[in-house]
């Protein structure tokens, strides 16, 4: 099965692993085809191993002892990233220059009693919409900055995520199947 592993912190706070090596850590492990996507930590590979958590997991022992740090892996399909770019809940949106459009992806479950839309208490984040383990957020951007705090995204959604734009997503998605 053709997994995309999402990463997060492999390009951030002083950490940057380049591509070449990823796609290293990954054959390492005794995965197919592995490829990389843009500077940002997204890998695509296959894997005959039907537990995605087992998977999950083994994938980030490996990064951790060999980059001596947490890496958090978010692994989806294509059926399932397509699913996700065909909600596009942002469709009905006027976007401005001050917005953005992103997808968090999430390891746990999304509680599906958060009441959305959502707003940050800087109103620099706004979640629209989610599904099991996505939520659809609009960063406005202030004095032309991104925000610059996960704390409402870790309190709403917890601390296991990592954020695309959507744009990359879809691109991600093209590229995934480009296999």
């Amino acid at each position: 099965m053709l997994y995309i592993a999402l990463l997060r912190g492999i390009n951030v706070g002083g950490h940057t692993v380049k591509m070449d090596r990823l796609r290293g850590l990954f054959a390492e492990l005794g995965y197919g085809n592995v490829r990389t996507y843009i500077q940002s930590g997204n890998v695509f590979f296959e894997s005959d191993q039907p537990d995605r958590a087992a998977l999950t997991r083994e994938i980030e022992w490996h990064l951790g002892q060999v980059l001596g740090y947490e890496a958090p892996v978010f692994l989806r399909t294509i059926p399932e990233l397509e699913s996700i770019i065909a909600l596009d809940p942002f469709k009905a949106l006027t976007v401005t220059e001050d917005m953005r459009c992103c997808v968090t992806f999430t390891s746990d479950l999304i509680a599906p009693n958060l009441s959305v839309p959502i707003r940050s208490p800087r109103n620099d984040m706004e979640i629209i919409h989610t599904t099991d383990h996505e939520a659809f957020v609009v960063w406005y951007l202030i004095n032309g900055r991104p925000p610059s705090s996960s704390s409402f995204l870790d309190a709403a959604l917890g601390k296991r995520t990592t954020t695309r734009f959507f744009h990359t997503a879809a691109k991600i998605l093209d590229a995934a199947r480009q296999g």
